[in-house]
């Protein structure tokens, strides 16, 4: 998995997960911040969600513009400082009345903005790394890697923003609703920090892939790329296209983790866990998990005896940690409808070399799927996924009426974490299938003048399909949870069929 990728992945990926950290740190809380600080309905605080996520995803095409002409390091430099400063005055408690709004929205720009220059730039940076003949074989094993990388910082998250907002309430005396909030989103400004100081200690080892002014990369990989018909340069952005048209619908059902995955996780799941049911609540009991999947493949992988026992002692030292935590877990914890999105990076990163593993072994045989067959199967997953929360909600009230029950004191009806949990399961295999697939198969088929561009075209497609995620939000109110996964399950199959339906025209370029 590891083996023969190029120095600079790691550097990169690094600095991608201080960046990603700080990100998902704010998205953790940002839905349940807009209710809480501002006063805003579920649709309202649906709208601004939506259309921050659009931003962010859509700005990577303006991002790409600027880099095909100035270059993709300057970019990522420029954005970081950009985010630095919009995520330091979203940290300032600034209330809920008109200043404390307009200071959010202007926050919210300058994010968006910076994250347009830095994320989809970087991504190229990392795909020019295999442009170069003795990597271009490895693209989508280092791409998986990056990806996972990327989670490596979203797995965390989640209780950084629980543990920061809990010590502002309880030591800092932060009462009111949505100020605790802000120290959340203060953690987001080191994390760049960290990211930057990354960047640059390590450059040396990806600067030819940085690009100069008019979008020219330097050193082996600027002299590698083919010359392309006006037809071939065609046929490889409307294929691009075609793909930027299915995922849209992914990420519109993908990202109601931030939005009505966690209003169920707010409002329908039981607030509390006891005994070994508090084991999947702690990250670290996650990350023991983890070492325990990367050394069990290591003992497999390695060559020599002592990496064999290296590997073999890690894999029992976090086993004996776990049993051990399993016995001690006796208490009483309350849950927080935010930790539950620690779940899908967690997924990620325990599951990537599973994947990889698997598609290696299909490789192999020659039985790999293409990567837009891989996306067509990751939308039927999505699917899937939607269904398991189709049955967790039979029987349940519609969020008005579990809303009304609140409000007069009394508790609806609750169902277990474990549902959540299952959901985030199958939604991680769906997106291991699409996303790490998809920014590969962009980086490989686009043609060698636009790759800015058109890696900013995935981030569009993404934007759009973020801006449509505010539609979980109006459905929740007064109609069935049934009906609310249901409208996101029949679009998932409708993208994959006509997904196969193109497969053909997709598998031609790629």
């Amino acid at each position: 998995m590891f083996e023969g990728q190029p120095k600079g992945l790691y550097a990169l990926a690094l600095a991608n997960t201080g960046e990603r950290f700080g990100y998902y740190t704010m998205i953790a809380v940002f839905a349940l911040f807009l209710r809480a600080n501002f006063g805003l309905d579920a649709g309202w605080a649906g709208e601004i969600y939506g259309d921050f996520l659009m931003l962010v995803y859509f700005l990577p095409i303006v991002g790409g513009w600027l880099a095909d002409k100035f270059g993709f390091g300057k970019m990522v430099t420029i954005g970081i400082v950009i985010m630095f400063l919009g995520y330091l005055l979203l940290s300032v408690p600034l209330g809920s009345q008109t200043v404390g709004l307009v200071a959010m929205l202007i926050a919210l720009v300058l994010i968006s903005f910076g994250t347009g220059l830095f994320k989809g730039n970087l991504q190229v940076m990392v795909g020019n790394l295999y442009d170069e003949p003795q990597y271009a074989d490895k693209r989508d094993a280092g791409f998986s890697i990056f990806y996972m990388a990327i989670n490596i910082g979203a797995l965390f998250a989640p209780t950084a923003a629980i543990e920061i907002s809990e010590y502002a309430k309880n030591s800092l005396g932060y009462t009111a609703p949505g100020e605790a909030y802000h120290f959340a989103f203060a953690v987001a400004c080191a994390s760049l920090i960290l990211s930057i100081a990354i960047y640059y200690l390590f450059r040396s080892t990806f600067r030819h892939t940085e690009g100069n002014k008019g979008g020219t990369k330097s050193g082996v990989a600027s002299v590698t790329e083919p010359e392309l018909t006006k037809e071939e340069t065609k046929q490889r952005i409307v294929a691009l296209c075609l793909v930027f048209a299915v995922v849209i619908f992914f990420w519109m059902a993908f990202h109601q983790n931030g939005l009505s995955l966690t209003y169920f996780a707010d409002e329908f799941t039981a607030k509390t866990a006891s005994g070994a049911n508090t084991m999947p609540f702690d990250v670290w009991n996650l990350v023991l998990v983890i070492f325990i999947v990367y050394a069990g493949f290591s003992f497999f992988q390695s060559k020599t005896s002592k990496a064999k026992v290296i590997s073999a002692l890690v894999v029992l030292a976090a086993l004996v940690v776990l049993i051990w935590k399993y016995y001690q877990a006796t208490g009483e914890i309350e849950i927080s409808a935010p930790i539950f999105q620690q779940f899908n990076p967690f997924y990620v990163v325990a599951l990537t070399p599973v994947s990889l593993a698997i598609f290696s072994s299909l490789a192999k045989k020659g039985k790999e799927p293409s990567a837009p067959r891989k996306i067509a199967y990751g939308m039927l997953v999505a699917g899937a996924a939607f269904l398991v929360m189709m049955f967790a909600s039979q029987g349940l009230n519609t969020p008005n009426e579990q809303a009304a029950l609140a409000k007069a004191g009394e508790l609806g009806p609750l169902v277990s974490p474990y549902w959540l949990i299952s959901t985030y399961l199958i939604l991680t295999f769906g997106e291991l299938l699409l996303s790490p697939m998809g920014i590969a198969f962009v980086s490989k088929v686009a043609p060698p003048k636009y790759k800015g561009l058109m890696m900013g075209g995935w981030f569009g497609a993404t934007a759009i399909g973020n801006k449509l995620v505010s539609v979980g939000g109006y459905l929740w109110g007064d109609l069935p949870l049934w009906v609310v996964w249901g409208v996101f399950i029949i679009l998932c199959i409708l993208s994959a069929l006509f997904m196969f339906a193109m497969m053909k025209r997709l598998e031609k370029v790629a």
